[in-house]
């Protein structure tokens, strides 16, 4: 159960924006901050980069890159394993020997560790090195600076990363979050800073958007950096690069992920093909990767290595079903995992390189911060990623003492410690959870406006195109529609999706939903809902009509502050940390007949719905009160609940008072 959340316009703005876009597009841009005309046209009228110069150390990094060709000093790249890190490696690996230099590229395997170590640069000082340049790392790298120092070899960082209170010792840091970097955009990603890089080594804009601005535009959307200003401008020249692609490596990888290069979008970029570039550093080795971009017009071979790509995928997609197995049996051994604060899940031989994504995977699921350590070999590794309001970055500090190693920023982190400490960590995680959050954020459903069908016209929807592409801080804008009629529903794909027709302020809308199979959606003819939803353009035999795509939706009216209010007291009452007595009549059964009505309220439900779906859509029951009833039935085996969380009666094989002792008898005892 999320909080769902309106933003209120601002009045003062409202002549000026929605005068020149209509109350429609007006009313979003103006929810999204975009409150004055001067501000919307830096929104939608990002046609250039800034001057790459302005970037601190430009001048000396240009100067020594073309030093080190003219001189034919041997360069090697040093990338990183992720997204960003292959593809700025790629970009900077091809200019360079397009101009002739004598250059090759080092990325990490994951188990090195992110970023440069002493270790590799051994091995390529070894090779004859004699200029290293980083692309998406090398902020931080002090102590491996000193080293390159000392056996003579030139060092020239590229990175997008916070940097410390010093920085490396080296011939040119170029990093726009430098403190003293005067440079007006900050929010690229390495591949971005490495775009920088090549047009103040070209001096020509526009041939360097034309020859790299589409793999740059998949390094933005993989990193997950703010869609706004030169990133927007980055995506959108990208994308009509991809569009028109003459790259064989990533023409083949479009295809193998089943997009259409002539209509490919962020969202394809963001689920479709960085997954597939983030695989092979995830399950095999980044190179691979690498190397498939780097096919720009050998077919062939870049099929092959499409193939692989889409093997190592497939890799990844097993791993991570693994993990989420042995998490669904924790929890189902251990209900507690999921009622505290903080989800912590450690598992013995869990691919670390796919933690990541299923720390991501349950957090959505849960909506809490979420902790997964893999252990091995003695030695464990873990990711973090949490919610607004919970810095993970601030946990990892406080928590601080068993670990070996530790960073990561708001809203992710990551982590290692010996194996024997990892009940150790757990208990300081839950300790500081309850100590500095005895409330913890509630998760939140943001809509853009609040919207009727009759607000979702053909030509309205197509206004929405003029604010792509979305991603990271520009999402696909989203709509509260109150109060509609469900008119008709119907199957999709064989009962795998969900059709159903809304209607609101005089007009009645196709809804789609993706996420629900039929059999699993509440509402029935009749029913009054409120929902949060997206709309888009569907054509039919020649004719475009506009049509809602389902996020969310609630019976009409429904009151979430009383929901999650139960759910926060039954959280707390599982954790033992009690409840106001004052409110325990309302949450703890009390009699036979709440019992029954809880009992003939799952009978009739027959194993369908979750006890969440239960309490939102009857609503007769509050939902502690449920949860604590069911958890009693459970105790004396009348009622069985699957991994899914969905209550079934059992066969009773025998009469039980439930108030004369175990769960009931203790809590009413308690708050007596």
């Amino acid at each position: 159960m999320k909080q769902w959340i309106v933003p209120t316009a601002a009045a003062a703005a409202n002549n000026e924006m929605i005068g020149e876009f209509g109350p429609f597009l007006g009313g979003i841009l103006i929810r999204r901050g975009i409150v004055t005309l001067d501000s919307a046209r830096a929104f939608f009228g990002c046609d250039s980069l800034s001057d790459p110069m302005l970037i601190s150390d430009m001048k000396q990094a240009v100067e020594i890159v073309r030093g080190a060709i003219e001189e034919d000093k041997r360069i090697t790249v040093f990338g990183d394993y992720d997204c960003d890190g292959v593809c700025s490696t790629v970009m900077l690996f091809s200019y360079l020997e397009a101009q002739g230099a004598d250059v090759d590229f080092y990325i990490p395997d994951r188990s090195e560790g992110f970023g440069m170590s002493v270790a590799a640069l051994e091995k390529i000082v070894a090779n004859g090195t004699e200029l290293v340049i980083t692309v998406d790392n090398g902020i931080t790298a002090v102590k491996e600076a000193e080293f390159l120092k000392s056996k003579g070899v030139e060092l020239l960082i590229t990175d997008h990363h916070q940097p410390n209170a010093s920085l490396p010792e080296c011939g040119a840091c170029v990093d726009p979050n430098r403190a003293d970097d005067p440079s007006p955009f900050k929010d690229l990603c390495g591949a971005g800073v490495v775009l920088k890089l090549l047009m103040a080594l070209e001096e020509d804009e526009d041939f360097v958007i034309e020859c790299y601005a589409d793999l740059a535009a998949v390094a933005t959307v993989g990193d997950v950096v703010p869609l706004k200003g030169e990133n927007r401008y980055i995506v959108q020249r990208g994308l009509d690069n991809i569009r028109n692609e003459q790259n064989a490596g990533l023409t083949a990888l479009i295809k193998s992920a089943r997009c259409r290069a002539e209509d490919i979008t962020s969202g394809d970029l963001a689920y479709r093909i960085c997954p597939r570039i983030n695989a092979a550093g995830r399950t095999a080795h980044a190179e691979k990767a690498a190397r498939l971009l780097l096919c720009e017009d050998d077919a062939d071979a870049a099929s092959r290595l499409a193939e692989e790509l889409e093997l190592l995928n497939n890799k990844r997609r097993s791993a991570e079903n693994k993990i989420l197995e042995d998490i669904q049996k924790q929890v189902s051994d251990n209900p507690l995992i999921l009622k505290e604060r903080v989800i912590v899940l450690a598992g013995e031989g869990w691919h670390h390189g796919v933690i990541g994504i299923v720390c991501s995977k349950i957090l959505e699921k849960y909506d809490k911060p979420v902790v997964m350590i893999s252990m091995e070999n003695g030695n464990a590794r873990g990711s973090v990623r949490s919610v607004e309001g919970f810095s993970a970055h601030r946990m990892l500090m406080e928590c601080s003492a068993p670990l070996t190693a530790f960073g990561g920023h708001p809203s992710a982190g990551g982590f290692s410690l010996p194996a024997d400490k990892v009940g150790e960590f757990t208990e300081l995680v839950y300790k500081y959870a309850r100590e500095y959050y005895p409330k913890m954020p509630l998760p939140s459903l943001t809509a853009d406006m609040e919207a009727t069908c009759a607000d979702f016209t053909v030509d309205n929807v197509k206004l929405l195109s003029k604010i792509e592409p979305f991603g990271e801080r520009n999402p696909v804008p989203r709509f509260l529609l109150r109060n509609c009629t469900v008119k008709s529903k119907r199957a999709m794909k064989d009962g795998l999706y969900t059709s159903f027709d809304v209607e609101s302020g005089g007009v009645t809308l196709r809804t789609i939903t993706f996420k629900i199979p039929f059999d699993k959606f509440i509402p029935n003819v009749g029913d009054k809902i409120d929902m949060i939803a997206t709309a888009e353009l569907n054509e039919y035999n020649g004719k475009e009509s506009a049509e809602l795509r389902l996020i969310d939706c609630r019976p009409a009216d429904f009151r979430e502050d009383r929901f999650i209010a139960a759910s926060r007291t039954y959280e707390e009452i599982c954790r033992g940390e009690g409840c106001d007595k004052r409110f325990a009549p309302r949450v703890i059964p009390q009699s036979r007949e709440e019992l029954m009505k809880v009992y003939d309220l799952v009978k009739k439900n027959g194993g369908r719905r979750t006890a969440e779906e239960l309490a939102v859509f009857d609503g007769s029951v509050n939902y502690c009160m449920l949860r604590i009833t069911l958890d009693a039935f459970a105790e004396a085996k009348m009622v069985g609940l699957d991994s899914g969380g969905v209550p079934k009666i059992l066969p009773v094989t025998e009469k039980r008072d439930l108030f004369a002792s175990g769960l009931l008898f203790e809590l009413n005892k308690q708050f007596q």
